[in-house]
């Protein structure tokens, strides 16, 4: 499952109206569902060399995926068919380790708050599910 958009090669996606660039991926940011038909817009721009094409995964960027998941995301790594993401909910909030099921689109936050980033990378490169 993935999405494809038009990025700035200095960061930022193209919003709807193909003129201004947003920091973060957004529902105003123009979305495509194969890399072709971005290619195809990608023509008809002024200056096509100014945009890359890039796939958005729910792996690459989550918070397109699962629209509930609120913060900055740290990191994340797959395992089974979820992604699970280090998410500092807000600045110098303690972090937290999201569980998001690509199925069912539901988000499950682990009970114990990381005042540190050292402490919850520990937990997260060791972290498994539990069936």
């Amino acid at each position: 499952m993935a999405i494809f958009a038009l990025q700035s090669p200095a960061g930022g996606f193209l919003d709807e109206d193909l003129e201004k660039f947003n920091k973060y991926f957004d529902d105003w940011c123009v979305q495509f569902d194969s890399f072709d038909d971005a290619q195809i817009i990608v023509n008809t721009l002024e200056d096509p060399r100014s945009v890359d094409i890039v796939e958005i995964t729910p792996l690459s960027y989550p918070k397109y995926f699962f629209y509930k998941l609120q913060g900055e995301i740290h990191s994340t790594r797959a395992i089974k068919n979820k992604i699970i993401c280090i998410v500092e909910p807000s600045m110098g909030a303690a972090y937290r380790i999201a569980i998001c099921d690509i199925n069912t689109k539901n988000i499950i936050f682990t009970a114990t708050k990381y005042k540190s980033a050292v402490a919850v990378e520990g937990v997260f490169n060791h972290f498994e599910l539990k069936d």
